[in-house]
C-alpha cells in the first residue's frame, strides 16, 4: 500500500459521501440515535454518579448496534458505486435486511460486558457508604473504580473497531460465522500498521467534526439563561441534536466507505501474500 493508493481511496471514498439519499437516510438514522441519548440524558438529570455513568455509556453501546446495521447498508451502496452499478436504495435495503438484523446481535456481548463493570462498580460506590470506614475504604480501594472505568473507555474503543472492521465484513460476505472469524482472524494476524494507518484516516474526520460540533453545542449551552429546568435542557438537547446529526451525517458515511476500502485492499494484500 503506497501513498498513492492512499490518496486514491481518500478521494473515491470521499466524493462518494455526498449523496442525497445516503445523507438523508443517514441522518434519519443518526436522528433517531440522537434522540436515544437526548432521552438518556433526560433521565440522567439530578441522578447519583453512579446511575449517571450508566446512563452515558449505555446510549454509545446501543447506537453502536445501530450504527453496524446502518454501516452494513451504506456499505453495499458504496460497493455498488464503486462497481458502477445502478444502485436502487430499495432492493439494497431488501436484500440485506437479514444481515442488517442478525448484525445488529454483535453489540450485545459489548453491551453485558458493560452492564458487568457497571454493576462491579456499584459494589464499590456501597463500600464507600459503610459508616466509619466508608470513606477509609473508598481510598485504599481507589485503583478499582479506576479500572472499572478504564475497562468501560477501552469497551468505548471496541466498539470503534469492531464499526470498522466488522461492518465491511459482515456487509461483503453475510453472516457466516466461519467465514467472518477467518478474516477477522486474518486482518488481526496480518499488517497491523496497514490496519491502525487505514482506521486513522477513516476516524480523523469523524473526531474533528464531532469535536466541533460538541464545542459549539457546548457554547450554545453557556448562552441559556433560562435552561435551569430539567424539561428546558431537554427541549434543548433535542433542538440542537437535528443539527447536529445533520453535520455529522457525511462524516459517518466517510467511515464507512473507509472501512470498505480498507477491507478490499488489505484482502488483496493478503492474497498476494
Amino acid at each position: 500500500m503506497t501513498l498513492n493508493d492512499l490518496r486514491f481511496i481518500f478521494n473515491r471514498a470521499f466524493f462518494l459521501t455526498f449523496g442525497k439519499k445516503k445523507l438523508l437516510t443517514t441522518f434519519t438514522v443518526l436522528a433517531l440515535c440522537g434522540v436515544l441519548v437526548v432521552f438518556f440524558r433526560g433521565l440522567s438529570v439530578h441522578a447519583g454518579q453512579w446511575i449517571l455513568m450508566s446512563l452515558s455509556f449505555l446510549p454509545i453501546f446501543i447506537c453502536a448496534g445501530v450504527l453496524l446495521s446502518l454501516g452494513i447498508f451504506l456499505i453495499r451502496i458504496y460497493h455498488d458505486e464503486v462497481k458502477n452499478k445502478p444502485v436502487i436504495y430499495k432492493h439494497i435495503f431488501v436484500k440485506s435486511w437479514e444481515v442488517i438484523i442478525g448484525a445488529s446481535y454483535f453489540s450485545i456481548p459489548l453491551i453485558l460486558c458493560y452492564l458487568l463493570l457497571w454493576m462491579v462498580l456499584g459494589i464499590f460506590v456501597l463500600l464507600q457508604e459503610i459508616p466509619g470506614i466508608g470513606d477509609f475504604l473508598g481510598v485504599i480501594l481507589a485503583f478499582g473504580p479506576f479500572l472499572l472505568n478504564l475497562g468501560s473507555m477501552v469497551l468505548c474503543l471496541l466498539n470503534i473497531a469492531m464499526l470498522f472492521v466488522l461492518t465491511p465484513i459482515v456487509a461483503l460476505k453475510g453472516l457466516n460465522r466461519t467465514q467472518v472469524s477467518q478474516i477477522l482472524a486474518h486482518r488481526l494476524k496480518g499488517d497491523v500498521f496497514s490496519n491502525l494507518l487505514l482506521a486513522i484516516l477513516a476516524v480523523l474526520p469523524l473526531l474533528f467534526c464531532l469535536g466541533m460540533l460538541t464545542l459549539a453545542a457546548f457554547l450554545t449551552g453557556s448562552l441559556c439563561y433560562v435552561c435551569e429546568k430539567p424539561l428546558n435542557n431537554v427541549l434543548q438537547w433535542f433542538v440542537i441534536m437535528i443539527p447536529f446529526t445533520a453535520f455529522l451525517s457525511p462524516a459517518v458515511i466517510f467511515f464507512f466507505n473507509i472501512a470498505a476500502e480498507a477491507h478490499v485492499i488489505l484482502q488483496k494484500q493478503f492474497q498476494s501474500t
